[in-house]
């Protein structure tokens, strides 16, 4: 069989996202070898426009329906899946996206408001989740997007977000930078 149906059956009876050492030791196949057909397997999903995408965060992967069959698969599944939003939601979001993991005081240094409520109610629709906690005092919870998150903007990796204008992005970095120092 080739490698790359391989992992493509690998993937898709897989319940959570994979890296390519697992997969390399379930192919019996060397990583480096395993690393190229996923890259080449990705690069078919999306030249072909197929209704499977690989979706990569940090160094593992999952398969995914295309986003623009989002509906369909709702329709077909009987699913509401769209997520109503709010304004500070959204900006909360974006924040930990663009600069995760992030604690709540970090979260908080940059909105400029109390973010409790708001990343309570992403953790419970499965929009962010507890990444880890911080090496300091009180060994605060850092959040991080989930593959939720990916699959509901469309995104197979962190890397597809709009890039920030440079203004927002030193708001972002410099905001951060002070509640780690706190």
């Amino acid at each position: 069989m080739k490698l790359s149906a391989l992992l493509e059956s690998l993937l898709f009876v897989a319940a959570e996202p994979v890296t390519p050492t697992q997969l390399a030791q379930a192919s019996g196949r060397p990583e480096a070898e395993v690393a190229k057909a996923l890259s080449d397997l990705q690069q078919e999903y999306e030249e072909q426009n197929r209704g499977l995408r690989l979706q990569r965060r940090a160094d593992q992967m999952l398969l995914v329906t295309n986003p623009a069959a989002a509906q369909s698969v709702e329709d077909f599944l009987n699913l509401d899946m769209t997520v109503r939003l709010s304004a500070p939601a959204l900006e909360t979001l974006a924040i930990i996206a663009y600069r995760h993991p992030l604690t709540r005081a970090q979260v908080e240094s940059v909105r400029g408001v109390d973010c409790s409520g708001v990343l309570r109610k992403l953790l419970q629709q499965g929009l962010v989740e507890e990444f880890d906690r911080l090496d300091a005092p009180g060994r605060p919870i850092r959040y991080a997007v989930t593959e939720q998150f990916m699959q509901h903007f469309g995104l197979t990796s962190l890397e597809e977000l709009p890039e920030l204008p440079p203004l927002e992005t030193d708001t972002l970095l410099a905001a951060v930078a002070l509640a780690e120092e706190n």
